[in-house]
């Protein structure tokens, strides 16, 4: 079986899988994308070069489908010449959401198309309205609805579809969803597991262990999609009330959504500015490597995910399967992940004293928080585990049953 899998980011969400698929002897693979995208080793990778962006007389509510199309073209020279070597797939695996898989049936009609749908836009009901601080304009939901033009013809060109979770299929036109199955693509939970003997160094030289009063956030990027803000806010009584806990946060001064603030460079600097407390408390450590970040896990008496209503991150799954007590914002999907006081806590996502308070409960909690701990790890191990993602995958692509080395 011959199979190609595009993402502009290559591997993405697909790495687990294309790692499966090389010591498959039944399948041959390749992959395509962007210029400066990772791949993975042993598996043949085409890159394109990033096209020109929409030109600046197009509508503004249009440059996302222009700039969709000119992806779709530079993937679609690649797709030509896979097929001038002889390489025609039996089945396509990509993320449509910049437009790559747009001309895949025209240049490999019989291949099945499968579309991994991450998130369909709403100007209401979803991430976008959610903050009362970054209000949707007129303008601002008529470009939204427009930007969907590119996925509907996604929706209307695959064979079948993958959305990680309930909700983020529930974006989708109910016209379309019989093509969506739930598929989470799973986190690694061999690796990422609670562990006694970790500990984390600080900048400053301090080393933290596992039960040291530890508060911990994690994101991509800092920025209001995420939280931040609202974790920002509730340092101030966070650290009066406790004045010997450790505040650690890791994350990159860019933007993975929304924009950046005015009159600041990033949003740091903006929520730095806007709070007063005892900095020497709260260690901004940038993005570090995936070990250090494990063990940061893994020393976290109090771990903080907050996210607008959107696309689930890793980062929660992973902190859960890490045995860390979750204060988590109570919205979609976080609600399919989190049952209120069985495996985490959930709170508002504005309510910056409510979070500094369940923060608070976790840290004056000597070990009655253990066992939510341990149904955290064990939930995800029994809904998350990557083997059973892969064994999913498998089934929908048509493949044998999961890989020994999968099981």
């Amino acid at each position: 079986m011959r199979i190609l899998i595009i993402h502009q980011n290559f591997p993405g969400q697909f790495r687990a899988l294309a790692q499966d698929l090389l010591r498959d002897p039944g399948v041959s693979v390749a992959a395509i994308g962007r210029r400066g995208c990772p791949g993975l080793p042993g598996l043949r990778l085409l890159t394109y070069a990033p096209p020109r962006p929409a030109a600046p007389a197009t509508h503004h509510y249009a440059r996302p489908f222009e700039a969709g199309i000119l992806y779709g073209q530079a993937v679609a020279r690649l797709l030509q010449q896979l097929a001038h070597e002889g390489f025609v797939p039996d089945l396509v695996l990509g993320h449509p959401g910049w437009g790559e898989t747009l001309f895949v049936k025209e240049i490999f009609p019989r291949a099945r198309l499968v579309h991994f749908c991450e998130f369909y836009y709403h100007a209401r009901g979803a991430d976008a309205g959610f903050d009362p601080e970054f209000p949707v304009s007129l303008d601002d939901a008529a470009r939204i609805r427009a930007r969907n033009a590119l996925l509907l013809l996604s929706l209307e060109n695959c064979d079948a579809a993958i959305a990680p979770t309930e909700w983020q299929k529930r974006l989708h036109p109910a016209a379309f969803q019989h093509k969506i199955e739930v598929l989470h693509e799973g986190i690694d939970t061999e690796g990422m597991r609670a562990d006694p003997l970790a500990s984390f160094t600080l900048p400053n030289g301090k080393v933290l262990r596992p039960g040291d009063p530890v508060v911990t956030y994690v994101a991509r990027n800092l920025e209001p999609y995420r939280g931040f803000h609202s974790f920002m806010r509730a340092l101030p009584p966070l650290l009066a009330q406790h004045p010997d806990c450790e505040i650690v946060i890791a994350g990159g001064d860019g933007v993975s959504y929304g924009s950046r603030p005015a009159g600041a460079a990033n949003w740091r600097e903006r929520m730095l500015g806007e709070l007063e407390f005892d900095s020497a408390r709260v260690h901004f450590l940038g993005k570090i490597p995936y070990k250090s970040y494990r063990s940061l896990l893994q020393v976290s008496k109090a771990h903080v995910y907050l996210t607008y209503p959107f696309v689930l991150s890793w980062s929660v799954l992973e902190a859960m399967a890490c045995g860390c007590a979750v204060v988590a914002s109570d919205t979609a999907p976080v609600r399919e992940v989190i049952r209120d006081g069985e495996n985490g806590l959930l709170v508002d996502f504005f309510d910056t004293q409510a979070i500094a308070a369940k923060v608070g409960q976790l840290l004056l909690d000597a070990d009655g928080s253990a066992g939510m701990r341990r149904r955290a790890a064990q939930s995800v191990r029994d809904k998350y585990a990557a083997a059973a993602g892969l064994a999913g995958y498998r089934r929908l692509l048509g493949l044998a049953g999961a890989r020994q080395e999968a099981a």
